[in-house]
């Protein structure tokens, strides 16, 4: 081992794997910190490849393009890319039974009385229509219609949307900006890491063909091995899996057929549930499942049933564990992406979770002693906002009226987790959502996902009372119809991208 070396401005930072979160980390690193900071040096192997099914995103990746100072629109088509609304849940609930998870939000909250108070209120007194017919997004993607949010005071300032991309042509991009900033890719596998004395920190890692790559800093992008976090630090792994059975995936590229939907479809199955991601050149398809409910060749065969076009290429499988790193930041290294942990992508959370790694990195960027209070807080950070997601997923699962299959009627007798239960016991209650400090889902997630499995709420937030039942109603009329005559005047979702990105 090397000697510990003195503080100071960090001199060298090391991203130990690429793919989406390695050159993530690598284009935003560069941008923010600029020609005058670190040198910053990205090691990946093409032997190895990357998982690459992670098509589909959340709104907060916008402002990922934003830092970067990508244009929109150049990003979409060169990464084939298509819009996103929210997600079609097909058979969750019950078996025949859909529902809209929408970006955005709901309505408009009267004063101080969330206008999910006065839906519940008036929905139980049958003066108001389904969730959908207050959501912007639901309206357009019902409708196979796209627009970005337009100023002013009506439903269309209230978009919210992400994205449906090729994550390896989205890679490939990233990399071209980040390497016009001055980082510098080495191709290699890594086959040795060195530790200095004293504390313990990383000094370098060794390629295959012994070249040696010193660092101050290192960044964990090496996927499901997590090298530097998990093997070479030690740090343990947080198993979720008794909450999160499922384990495998097989995934499989499709032809188009007709114009794409803006948004992204999941359908339950009986020992998981299918993705559809719809991009510009072709539909992405997955099958998430349980190995210990289903074999490889069922959950394949479901998987190219449920197809609506003809398979593009051989499925391949991919195999993993629900659950997290029990640190983030160990000494001089934090681990991104797979590295870090692993969240089945239901909500398509994962390149979520890499830009909120390197954000956070950022506000914290260390000096090369790697101050324990900092790594302390980042830890703190992270692990609330992945146990937060966690319980949004599990809730998926958890609260269906399915019982067609051993897999399901485990799902709804299991324990779950203190946090999850105290929100579920409070919506059976008075319907009521909230959202804790700045967590990534909102209270439209989850009032969409909870009324979507049909949770029943036993009566309705007090603080809707106040307005008089007919003066109640008639708000809700008026939101209602605003919102569709809106969604009406958005362009069709093709036609958009045509207009504007068409690859």
């Amino acid at each position: 081992m090397e000697q510990q070396r003195d503080d100071g401005p960090m001199r060298r930072i090391v991203i130990v794997g690429g793919g989406t979160a390695g050159w993530m980390a690598a284009a935003a690193l560069s941008r923010v910190l600029g020609p005058a900071g670190p040198a910053i040096t990205l090691i990946e192997s093409e032997e190895i490849g990357t998982v690459g099914v992670g098509e589909a995103t959340i709104p907060p990746l916008q402002a990922f393009n934003t830092l970067l100072g990508i244009d929109e629109d150049a990003f979409v088509r060169a990464t084939n890319g298509t819009f996103k609304l929210g997600i079609e849940f097909v058979d969750w609930g019950r078996i025949g039974q859909r529902y809209f998870h929408p970006f955005g939000v709901y309505g408009i909250d009267n004063g101080a009385v969330p206008f999910e108070a006065l839906w519940r209120r008036m929905r139980q007194a049958g003066g108001a229509g389904p969730l959908a017919d207050y959501s912007i997004c639901a309206a357009a993607a019902a409708n196979g219609r796209f627009l970005r949010p337009q100023p002013g005071n009506t439903p269309l300032a209230q978009i919210g949307y992400a994205f449906h991309f090729d994550a390896a042509l989205y890679a490939a991009f990233l990399r071209r900006h980040a390497e016009a900033a001055g980082v510098v890719r080495h191709e290699g596998r890594v086959v040795d890491v060195t530790r200095r004395a004293g504390d313990g920190f990383i000094a370098s890692v060794t390629l295959v063909d012994g070249t040696r790559v010193e660092g101050d800093f290192f960044i964990d992008c090496s996927g499901f091995r997590s090298l530097l976090l998990g093997d070479t630090l030690g740090t343990g792994f947080v198993d979720w899996s008794h909450w999160l059975p499922n384990d495998r995936a097989v995934a499989v590229p499709s032809a188009m057929v007709g114009a794409p939907t803006p948004y992204t479809r999941s359908t339950a199955h009986g020992a998981g549930w299918q993705w559809r991601i719809p991009l510009q050149h072709r539909t992405g398809n997955g099958h998430v499942y349980a190995s210990a409910h289903l074999s490889e060749d069922e959950a394949t065969a479901t998987l190219l049933a449920g197809l609506d076009a003809p398979a593009l290429a051989d499925p391949r499988v991919l195999r993993f564990r629900a659950g997290r790193r029990a640190a983030f930041w160990v000494g001089n290294c934090v681990a991104l992406g797979l590295a870090s942990g692993f969240l089945e992508p239901l909500e398509s959370t994962s390149i979520h979770l890499v830009q909120a790694g390197v954000a956070r990195l950022l506000e914290m960027l260390p000096t090369r002693a790697c101050a324990p209070a900092d790594t302390a807080r980042y830890n703190r950070l992270m692990i609330a906002e992945v146990d937060s997601i966690r319980d949004f997923i599990i809730l998926h699962f958890h609260a269906s009226a399915r019982d067609d299959t051993a897999y399901w009627r485990d799902l709804a007798a299991m324990p779950i987790p203190d946090t999850l239960a105290e929100r579920i016991a409070i919506y059976r209650r008075t319907g009521r959502v909230y959202r804790e400090g700045d967590e990534l889902f909102t209270r439209t997630s989850w009032l969409a996902v909870m009324e979507g499995q049909g949770l029943t709420a036993e009566g309705y937030d007090p603080v809707a009372a106040g307005m008089p039942e007919a003066e109640a109603r008639a708000r809700l009329a008026r939101i209602a119809a605003v919102t569709a005559e809106a969604a009406r005047r958005m362009p069709a979702h093709a036609d958009f991208i045509a207009r504007h990105c068409a690859a």
